[in-house]
């Protein structure tokens, strides 16, 4: 095991090591962007005309892309396995059916592995698509699609790490994947369940109304409602709003513990104010059928981001609360 090593670089190199790191790999999909043309439709065509399963293989680095590759393709609506090049002659040959595409990836596109796996492939029927970093490879000049993953050097200072060559690769293949989605109209639903634990999930999946603090739970004022009633009525039910409400039930306006701080700042006597005072008379709202996706994005996509929302249906009225701490998985 390799002890510790003097470094005879400064700090202030290090950070530029690391910046020139990423913006090498930041160029290299940039060019990799630009290569894109009709064999990426091809790719596309290949996998989505077939009903089954897309297998993915590589060795090494690339090896590792290709199993996050497998992921991506597998939460995006295209099933897909991982194929070990190594271990496919000793009986994992048996995941194919007939037809199955390959996706083969591979740095220098030499890698004996994946070239002899080639001629069982075609017994298989199975289309190749490479994501190769050399496109006058041996293995490039065997398979029916290729993505060219080449990049102009890595992005360790000694050129050595597979690191601008794996994430151009890995790009590539996200981008099979993004096209495949839209080939598909894959939807958020789609998505949500193929994601059914976890935060990600729980968001694309449940309605505001489950999550949602309904009126009863919630603080409903007047307008009419003196200031300090307000902060009463918001005290017992711990929100961090109140909802004003009309006559009619449709909502008039939204108190939050901020407009309530605006109020004690500018007033030095709440006495004679009332809710229609202080209250924000055109707040942001959200639907009760709407996902808890939908309204994290209404909360946060804006110059200043809020965190709780009055609860309306079609007609205005007001149903209750949704806080951003109940959008959290295990939050309620």
């Amino acid at each position: 095991m390799m002890g510790p090593v003097p470094s005879v670089a400064s700090p202030q190199e290090w950070l530029a090591a690391a910046r020139a790191a990423v913006e090498i790999e930041a160029a290299s999909l940039a060019r990799a962007a630009a290569r894109l043309d009709g064999e990426l439709i091809r790719a596309v065509e290949l996998i989505l005309h077939h009903s089954g399963k897309t297998v993915v293989t590589g060795i090494g680095k690339s090896g590792h892309v290709a199993r996050k590759i497998v992921a991506t393709f597998c939460s995006t609506g295209t099933a897909a396995v991982f194929l070990h090049p190594a271990e496919a002659g000793h009986g994992d040959l048996g995941i194919y059916t007939p037809g199955d595409p390959t996706v083969l990836i591979s740095k220098n596109g030499a890698s004996q592995e994946l070239r002899a796996l080639v001629p069982t492939l075609r017994e298989f029927h199975s289309p190749l698509i490479g994501i190769l970093g050399n496109a006058s490879s041996p293995l490039a000049s065997q398979v029916d699609v290729l993505l060219d993953a080449s990049v102009e050097r890595e992005a360790d200072p000694h050129n050595l790490a597979p690191t601008a060559s794996a994430v151009t690769a890995l790009a590539l293949g996200h981008a099979l994947a993004i096209a495949l989605m839209r080939a598909r109209n894959f939807t958020p639903a789609q998505f949500g369940r193929f994601h059914p634990a976890g935060q990600l999930g729980r968001n694309l999946r449940l309605q505001v109304r489950q999550a949602m603090h309904p009126a009863a739970e919630a603080a409903f004022v007047t307008p009419a409602t003196p200031l300090k009633e307000v902060i009463i009525a918001m005290t017992r039910r711990p929100l961090g709003a109140a909802c004003v409400i009309a006559p009619d039930g449709t909502l008039a306006g939204f108190l939050t513990d901020g407009d309530l701080r605006r109020a004690l700042t500018n007033h030095d006597d709440i006495r004679g104010l009332r809710a229609a005072d202080a209250m924000t008379r055109q707040p942001v709202t959200i639907g009760p059928s709407a996902t808890l996706a939908e309204a994290l994005e209404r909360m946060e996509r804006r110059p200043s981001q809020i965190s709780v929302l009055p609860v309306v249906d079609e007609s205005g009225r007001a149903l209750g609360i949704l806080r951003l701490h109940d959008i959290y998985l295990g939050s309620r």
